[in-house]
């Protein structure tokens, strides 16, 4: 229990690490291609990222699984808090660039942040299953700055971004739409291609 949680904190801190690269970037493309370092290194670790974990629920509903996900969702949010705090304290300018970002982000409507979630659910889904997979590390470094220059929300890295730039009671109910658009997007592909097997 301790290590799936201890897990997770770890890749909500490499989460947070791509995301103060991005906020540092003047340019977005070069930042969103630096970002993917984050999950790169969560996949090679093997670290608990709750959007890299559940697009496999579909084939392992179990306890021990269940339990998984939400100690790694735990944990992520601690990771990400506590490295935005940090960030605040020693990168300032950073906070600016968080605190707008927010602003804009918190202007969507709950069906904008809730599509743009689910695709996000999707690519990052595809990235890591990919990687596991194949060994894909080139389907990471495509699939998550895609996902960030399209301006899809990815729940973690969203923790993080509201954590430093605006730690409001409103952060927390756009994050629990996030969660659960990942959550839709990263078990989209698994279900119908499941149906696709059940066919054959």
């Amino acid at each position: 229990m301790l290590s799936k949680f201890l897990s997770g904190v770890s890749a909500g801190l490499l989460i947070s690490l791509g995301g103060a690269v991005y906020l540092a970037c003047e340019n977005k493309v070069v930042g969103a291609v630096f970002f993917s370092m984050a999950l790169l290194c969560i996949c090679f670790k093997k670290y608990n990222l709750y959007t890299g974990k559940i697009g496999y629920l579909f084939r392992d509903r179990s306890r021990d699984y269940f339990a998984t996900l939400v100690l790694g969702l735990f944990g992520n949010v601690v990771g990400t808090v506590a490295s935005a705090f940090a960030v605040r304290a020693a990168l300032p300018k950073l906070y600016e660039a968080a605190k707008v970002l927010c602003e804009a982000k918190a202007e969507q409507s709950f069906v904008q942040t809730l599509i743009r979630a689910v695709f996000c659910g999707v690519l990052v889904y595809l990235s890591v299953s990919l990687f596991g997979e194949r060994g894909g590390a080139l389907a990471v470094i495509l699939c998550i700055p895609a996902f960030i220059l399209s301006g899809y929300e990815h729940c973690v890295a969203d923790m993080f971004y509201f954590a430093l730039g605006s730690p409001t009671f409103g952060a927390v109910g756009f994050i629990a739409i996030c969660v659960l658009g990942n959550s839709l997007g990263a078990l989209i592909l698994p279900l119908l291609n499941s149906a696709e097997r059940k066919k054959a």
